[in-house]
This record gives C-alpha cells, sequence and structure tokens, in this order.
C-alpha cells in the first residue's frame, strides 16, 4: 500500500501537522508513506493554451499521440503527478484563506488537466486507472461559515485525476500554527482518516463507499454542500437542482420532519463526475465546441479586430 500526504499549508502548520498524524495511522497499518509540501517545489500557473486538451481532442480523432503539458519540463509539477499517479491514497491538508484554498493548491490542483485520467484513458495513452482513494482535511482558523467552499473546492480538484473521495472533515478554529494541539478531537479525527483510507484501499474497488461522516454534506453522492437550480447542459439534459462537486442531479424535497433533503433523479448520476465514463462526455463537448468554433473563424476575425485595437489605460 502506498499513501501519500500533500500539505498546501506552512511547515509545521495545522495542515501538515494533520496529514501527519492521518499518514502515522496509515504507517502503522502497514502502507508506505510518502510527505510533500507544496512550498517545496516549484509550481507554475497554467497558461490556458489549451494545448493538453486540443492536443487530446486530436488524438480522440485519430490524429497523432500525446505530448502532455507544455509546462512539463519547465516546474515541478510533471514529477509530482507522476508520483502521485502511483499512490493507493492521498491525504491532502489544505489552509482556508476567505472561504477557499490557499492558492498554492489551487495553482497545482488547475495543473491537472493535463493529466485528466479519463481523457487519456479514453484514448489510450493510459492503460489502466489506478483506483486512487483520498481523503480531504481543509483547516482555518474559523467556523464552517468562513470554510465554506474549501472542501468543495478540493473534492472538485479530485476528479480530473480518477480519486475516490472516501473522507473529508473541516478543522475549525485552529488560526494559529500548532494550534491544532489543543483540538485533541480533531487529531483523533485525522488518525480515524488515516485508518479509513487503508480501510477503502483494502476494500474491493465495486464495493467502495463513503467513510466520512454519514450526515456531511446535502448530496447523498459526494457529501458535498453546494445544491444549485439546475440549467441545461450542452447536450439538453436538466435536473432541477444540481450538485455544484459531483454534478449529481435531483430536487430538494422535505421529508416527514421537515427537513430538506436532495433526492437524486433516476437518471441523476448520469453525469456523475466520479465515474470516468460520465467525465470522458466532457471531451466530447470540448470537442464539439472547437469544431463549432473552427467553422466560424470568418465571423471570428471580423470581430476580433475591434477588441485587439481596443486600448485602455494601465496601472
Amino acid at each position: 500500500m502506498k499513501v501519500m500526504g500533500i500539505v498546501a499549508g506552512r511547515h509545521n502548520g495545522n495542515s501538515e501537522i494533520l496529514v501527519k498524524e492521518a499518514l502515522l495511522a496509515c504507517q502503522e497499518a502497514g502502507a508506505e508513506v510518502t510527505l510533500i509540501n507544496l512550498f517545496d517545489y516549484n509550481i507554475l500557473p497554467c497558461t490556458g493554451c489549451e494545448c493538453c486538451t486540443m492536443n487530446m481532442g486530436d488524438v480522440a480523432m485519430g490524429k497523432g499521440e500525446y505530448r502532455g503539458c507544455v509546462l512539463k519540463e519547465k516546474d515541478d509539477v510533471d514529477k509530482l503527478i507522476n508520483v502521485m499517479q502511483q499512490q493507493n491514497g492521498v491525504i491532502i491538508g489544505v489552509p482556508t484563506y476567505d472561504l477557499m484554498p490557499s492558492s498554492v493548491y489551487t495553482r497545482f490542483a488547475q495543473r491537472f488537466l493535463a493529466y485528466e485520467l479519463s481523457f487519456l484513458l479514453k484514448i489510450g495513452t493510459v492503460k489502466e486507472d489506478p483506483h486512487c482513494v483520498a481523503g480531504l482535511i481543509a483547516v482555518g482558523g474559523s467556523c464552517h461559515d468562513w470554510q465554506g467552499l474549501t472542501l468543495e473546492t478540493m473534492a472538485a480538484s479530485m476528479f480530473t485525476q480518477s480519486m475516490q473521495v472516501v473522507d473529508q472533515f473541516m478543522s475549525t478554529r485552529v488560526g494559529r500554527p500548532g494550534n491544532v494541539l489543543l483540538r485533541t478531537e480533531q487529531l483523533e479525527r485525522a488518525h480515524k482518516m488515516g485508518e479509513n483510507i487503508i480501510k477503502a484501499i483494502q476494500t474491493p474497488v465495486e464495493e467502495r463507499g463513503w467513510l466520512g461522516d454519514p450526515n456531511q454534506g446535502l448530496c447523498p453522492n459526494c457529501h458535498g454542500g453546494l445544491i444549485f437550480k439546475g440549467e441545461p447542459h450542452w447536450d439538453g439534459i436538466q435536473w432541477p437542482f444540481e450538485c455544484a462537486v459531483c454534478g449529481a442531479g435531483g430536487d430538494l424535497v422535505k421529508d416527514e420532519n421537515g427537513k430538506v433533503k436532495f433526492v437524486l433523479a433516476k437518471d441523476g448520476l448520469c453525469r456523475d463526475r466520479n465515474v470516468n465514463e460520465c467525465r470522458d462526455k466532457h471531451l466530447e463537448e470540448i470537442i464539439a465546441t472547437r469544431i463549432d468554433f473552427m467553422k466560424n473563424q470568418d465571423v471570428v476575425q471580423e470581430r476580433y479586430g475591434k477588441y485587439k485595437e481596443l486600448k485602455f489605460p494601465a496601472v
């Protein structure tokens, strides 16, 4: 068993302490553990060049071979992701800044698209899904109201790597480095996460499921807490409400006790981002959008002139 800890906070900070405690449980169970802190590596931001998805689209249409991210020789991301994709489990600890994960984590995670496993499996570049499981820890100095987007953002970044989130929790009221050492229940929770990661690894893939708090979040599929009013998808599919994280579709209903629940539709998991075959539909959308764009180059170029020539003062 191989388990990797990934920290996106300061050295010896609360995120690192909690990830270390979780890794300790994995090590006690016999796992080979690795720990990285993203501050120790050169991580360039995604340039938005679209070369990865354009190249994947070409390969999907039978043209050429996949070349990977254009930045892979310029920083450490390629090395880190290649090691990450060899793991059976990952445990990620990220501090919260103004409701959201730290920027060093989002910079790393937004480079994942060039390594999107469902796309690479579809085009044959990757032959086998590693079936990695993940545990997520969001760390903050206040309560849920000031950490409300962190776990969901972290969970959303797992799909491109086909990682199944089996546990996640929020470490609250730990504003200063080492503050979590006063919260023994949170240290125990981190240790439990490590045990849950081992349990998931040792469970057959088809039998794996959620091991965290069963009452966490509104979505019964990913346990995320962000549900939004549904809108038509690119191919017309629509539900009254959707989970912003996993893409599950359904409706909000009240039970006999007046408690609001998110109830999945019969086809509510047809776009479940946890499933490679559902998620690779997005590559079809990318290809269709690209084809439409290329067909209308005359219109685009005619209108581009106005904006290329438009200048405003800079700072």
